[in-house]
């Protein structure tokens, strides 16, 4: 495979992630599985994963705050617990084995998709638009722990967070998805500056992949708008669905992947 084609495979692939993982998450399933194909190893493949993230939720979080859905002080205050916990969690993830991974995202899938399927959220008022949060401690432990989560593996961290600000923060799907973004955006630089300094990022990979995902990330904070709550919930279960066929091994994203490749 030529050096164009796997330019063109990441950039086309990172805005179909960018999409994903704007309104819902799980696309990070997508991008680990293309680097390993592609040759990386897995802590470097994780590694490199954070150049995308970083990028593309920048990118989601400057469109919503145009668009006024984002309170940036509670934003930040959610952040700092955040950011430790990633710092934590990416000193972990450095020496982390395929196995413990594996075993990590099956738990977390499991649980975010039962909540989903079962939440009631949509019967009862939501808040939403912008509106500052009413944060209680036990938030701040959420969040430690979340961040812990998303330095250590990242994936299925989207889920988790809307799981958590869904059920115990009363927001909507789109407001929960824009605090997603903007706290995996302050968070996710620590964890990617611990990965660069152990060698385990890929910058041509990471940078390309994340060009699609700023593309991915745009069209997304206008199809959030536009469809609303209802398409965003949907699209949300289909998504995690899809991830956890594939951990079931119902069907597979890297035999996909690497069947995508060989037509190239």
């Amino acid at each position: 495979m030529n050096e164009t084609t796997i330019i063109l495979m990441l950039v086309l692939s990172g805005i179909v992630v960018g999409v994903i993982n704007t309104l819902a998450g799980g696309g990070a399933i997508i991008t680990m599985t293309l680097f390993m194909v592609l040759g990386l190893p897995v802590n470097v493949a994780n590694g490199t994963n954070r150049i995308a993230v970083v990028l593309q939720n920048l990118t989601a979080t400057l469109a919503f705050l145009r668009k006024r859905l984002l309170d940036v002080k509670s934003g930040i205050k959610l952040s700092i617990p955040a950011v430790i916990g990633n710092i934590a969690g990416s000193l972990v993830a450095t020496h982390i084995s395929d196995t413990i991974f594996k075993v990590c995202m099956a738990v977390v899938l499991t649980v975010v998709l039962i909540y989903m399927i079962f939440d009631q959220s949509s019967k009862h008022p939501r808040i939403h638009g912008g509106h500052p949060l009413q944060l209680r401690p036990l938030h701040y432990v959420w969040f430690l722990l979340l961040g812990f989560y998303g330095g250590y593996i990242y994936i299925g961290l989207g889920y988790a967070v809307l799981a958590v600000t869904i059920w115990s923060m009363k927001l909507d799907i789109i407001t929960a998805n824009v605090i997603k973004g903007f706290i995996i955006f302050i968070a996710t630089p620590f964890s990617l500056l611990i990965f660069i300094l152990n060698g385990q990022v890929d910058y041509a990979y990471g940078l390309w992949h994340g060009l699609g995902n700023m593309i991915g990330a745009v069209i997304a904070s206008h199809i959030a708008l536009a469809w609303g709550v209802k398409f965003v919930r949907y699209f949300t279960l289909i998504i995690l669905a899809v991830c956890f066929a594939d951990l079931v091994g119902l069907l597979s994203l890297q035999n996909i992947l690497h069947s995508l490749l060989e037509m190239f």
